[in-house]
């Protein structure tokens, strides 16, 4: 069972891919499309999402895109999931039982911390990477 779901996991690849782009140019959907794999369609979809939740901001035209609102360091991972997701929680009901309860409140709330990150983090698994590339090779 994943607690994320594909529309979070695009969402991010998507931000992740507008956060690595050091332009002043807007980037079109195409190239975020094929860049972090994503179904253009799927991916318009979620641009619309991620806009309204005042995470990217678009230009419109004929050399239009997108752009990140704020800076990478600005934009926590979270945010882009509770904006694509609505919420980010191990269960979605309502739990009576006060054992439980307590204990999926906690869960809830650790899940939130795990997530409340900066974007820009995410270039820390990037130099990683490379250091056990660079490191293998």
């Amino acid at each position: 069972m994943a607690l994320i779901s594909s529309k979070g996991f695009y969402g991010l690849s998507a931000m992740y891919e507008l956060s690595l782009i050091k332009t002043d140019k807007p980037t079109q959907i195409k190239d975020i499309s094929k860049r972090a794999s994503i179904p253009q369609n799927y991916l318009e979809q979620l641009l619309v999402v991620l806009k309204r939740a005042g995470l990217i901001t678009s230009v419109r035209g004929a050399h239009g895109g997108y752009f990140l609102a704020r800076s990478a360091n600005d934009i926590m991972i979270k945010d882009i999931f509770i904006a694509l997701e609505g919420d980010l929680s191990v269960v979605d009901m309502d739990i009576q039982n006060p054992v439980l309860k307590m204990f999926y409140d906690k869960s809830n709330k650790k899940l939130k911390e795990i997530f409340n990150i900066p974007l820009s983090k995410l270039d820390e698994y990037e130099e990683i990477l490379r250091g056990q590339i660079n490191y293998i090779i």
